[in-house]
């Protein structure tokens, strides 16, 4: 079966209503009824608003759980799109097949039976259906976007924000994981306590366990002083552990162990310590497949997985793509000038894997140089004369062309001072404080930092 066409009143959903809800242009619903196997008699009825997609499958992360073993964790995905269910298989074990023929990928009217495992589910469309309401908000904190596909998830990002639980954000590399776990702690009661980060990807597998739960002073070679590690640093605020799928299994115990108990026990240390923090988990990977793999502990899972968002890729972000490059393209200093033309139109065709981070370097680099990121400008026609550059000031870029660099070292060597500049022009304008100057330039605080540490050590 080939994915049916997309519905032509889908572009129509995409219009803002003022100040006030939007009632999608193609008020439809589907109810999806298990009628053969362990589950028989189940229904599960999706309506629009549901944030990103629909999960379901054996694992507690899905929303539409089966108890049918033939079935895998996660074994399909479901989501409404116009006036059509989309339904994806996740690389199932066993396969999904509609009326007869297995598929990968589909677009359903209703009256469809779907098969997977040892059940099946007739899926009818409820076109009683009351219009599906979103709200007209472009952002929730500093995460951006007024994309549909972003509008489903704020109302749940709001109710998040205003509990304790603990959340998993998946989604792939560059989607704005950690801008979304910061939004989340800053429209939250712990918004005047500490937000702190930890990446499993970034610190040495021998000094894991230190960093998560700190050290006592001598508790091995190197441990000169005492260290408080990320849980006490968030005390009474917020901790994100981004990569949570990369943490090494033995240490997936010991922080099982913490989030149960609320307190610490340093290494060298004898005595536990409580804390008071809220978790957060990002992640670029399947947990539900790390866990079938045995990488990753199923009772950690769980507890992690008590509420779960999915962020969408930016080439699934209808409209946003735009939105995302005019308001860098004024953030970093690009304007008055309007954000060119043409490369907005190249912007908008091309596919961007590495998502929003990477239209971010690509318009920092466009702004820079003139001339897109040499990625998203792989669309560019090599006979056609080169992009202008922006008005204004040229002597670092005619000093840098004068040097006769290669292209990777001329491009970096202006992006460093651009970097520089900026950070310098943003601290001033703030005052010196780091936390509303990351706000101001759209970007999460530890990539600010990041980048501030970048040049200093660069002016060294």
């Amino acid at each position: 079966m080939t994915a049916r066409d997309r519905d032509p009143d889908d572009d129509l959903q995409t219009a803002l209503a003022g100040d006030h809800p939007v009632a999608l242009a193609a008020p439809v619903g589907y109810r999806l009824t298990v009628v053969e196997g362990p589950d028989a008699g189940l229904t599960f009825d999706l309506d629009g608003t549901e944030p990103a997609r629909v999960l379901c499958g054996q694992s507690p992360a899905c929303r539409l759980r089966l108890s049918d073993r033939q079935i895998s964790r996660r074994h399909l995905a479901l989501a409404i799109e116009g006036r059509s269910l989309r339904l994806t298989d996740l690389d199932s074990t066993n396969g999904t097949v509609i009326d007869g023929v297995r598929v990968l990928d589909a677009y359903l009217r209703g009256g469809e039976l779907v098969r997977a495992g040892n059940s099946a589910l007739r899926v009818d469309c409820l076109d009683s259906v009351a219009p599906a309401r979103l709200s007209a908000a472009t952002r929730f904190g500093k995460t951006l976007g007024a994309s549909i596909e972003m509008r489903r998830l704020y109302p749940l990002c709001e109710r998040l924000a205003a509990s304790n639980v603990t959340v998993v954000i998946e989604g792939e590399t560059g989607t704005g994981k950690e801008v979304l776990a910061e939004s989340l702690h800053d429209s939250g009661p712990r918004a005047n306590g500490p937000f702190v980060v930890f990446d499993c990807t970034a610190v040495p597998p021998n000094l894991v366990e230190s960093a998560l739960f700190g050290h006592e002073k001598g508790a091995f070679t190197g441990a000169i002083a005492l260290h408080k590690g990320v849980f006490e640093q968030a005390h009474g605020g917020t901790l994100l552990i981004d990569e949570i799928g990369d943490l090494d299994p033995a240490l997936q115990p010991k922080l099982l162990r913490v989030l149960e108990r609320s307190e610490v026990r340093r290494v060298g240390g004898s005595r536990p310590i409580p804390v008071d923090v809220r978790v957060i988990a990002a992640t670029r990977r399947d947990l539900d497949k790390e866990v079938q793999g045995g990488r990753f502990r199923d009772d950690l899972f769980f507890r992690l997985a008590v509420t779960r968002i999915e962020l969408p890729a930016l080439r699934d972000r209808h409209g946003d793509v735009r939105l995302l490059a005019e308001h860098f393209w004024n953030q970093l200093g690009g304007g008055p000038a309007p954000f060119p033309y043409q490369e907005l139109r190249r912007f908008e065709d091309y596919r961007w894997p590495g998502n929003v981070r990477e239209l971010h370097n690509a318009v920092a680099h466009l702004i820079a140089l003139g001339t897109l990121h040499p990625h998203a400008g792989a669309v560019m026609d090599p006979a056609s004369p080169p992009p202008k550059a922006p008005a204004g000031p040229t002597d670092l870029v005619d000093d840098v062309l004068a040097e006769g660099l290669p292209f990777p070292a001329a491009r970096d060597k202006v992006l460093q001072d651009f970097e520089r500049r900026y950070v310098q022009w943003v601290l001033d304008k703030h005052g010196g404080n780091v936390r509303a100057a990351a706000a101001a330039s759209g970007i999460a605080r530890r990539y600010f930092q990041l980048i501030r540490a970048r040049t200093v050590k660069t002016d060294g």
